[in-house]
């Protein structure tokens, strides 16, 4: 197996880069300078000692706490509880939130062995008592492993008083035609129908 082989099977590890798009990389690697290679080295090798997650919320930062729950200009009696730390960021980017947030580090999925106990509910839980919290807003993905989560999550704050819960809307992309949104899609946007 050459150089090339090796970087390319390596690569194809990395999450949405199967084997062409691997070898590609390596290819591309191989005809960029050295000085850009080593770079690359560099940050990949530094990422595990600098980056951790939060010791509050679970995100990934380099400081901890992170600047999201040091921030004390955010609105701290709202709770988003999101998946993974991307999607932090993701929610961060759109500019339209400025409350907290909680990463649970994955969402219920029996098959693939995750289970609660898996998850950060146990900080979550103390978060919420520990806080003063009025609105949580679930904010995981809509699959059928996210919305199992946000049905557990559901049920594990019912008992909270003065607690608001709020779930993501999911439907229609805005520009999408109806052709072609696929049936689970549809039937998600007739059950989360507003009024006009």
């Amino acid at each position: 197996m050459t150089a090339i082989d090796n970087l390319a099977k390596t690569l194809s590890k990395l999450p949405g880069v199967g084997p062409k798009s691997a070898a590609r990389i390596a290819f591309h690697l191989v005809r960029t300078p050295s000085e850009y290679n080593a770079l690359l080295a560099q940050n990949i090798a530094e990422i595990k000692d600098k980056v951790r997650p939060c010791s509050i919320c679970g995100s990934y930062t380099e400081t901890d706490p992170c600047p999201v729950c040091t921030d004390p200009g955010r609105d701290r009696t709202v709770l988003c509880i999101v998946e993974q730390p991307q999607d932090v960021i993701t929610i961060q980017n759109s500019g339209a939130y400025n409350g907290l947030f909680h990463v649970l580090g994955g969402a219920i999925n029996p098959l693939n062995s995750v289970g609660p106990e898996d998850l950060d509910f146990a900080g979550l839980v103390k978060r919420i008592e520990g806080g003063d919290f009025s609105e949580i807003i679930i904010a995981t993905n809509p699959t059928e492993e996210g919305d199992t989560t946000a049905l557990y999550i559901r049920h594990m704050l019912k008992d909270y008083p003065g607690l608001s819960l709020s779930r993501l809307a999911a439907g229609l992309p805005i520009g999408g035609d109806l052709e072609f949104a696929d049936r689970s899609t549809l039937v998600r946007s007739l059950r989360g129908r507003v009024r006009y």
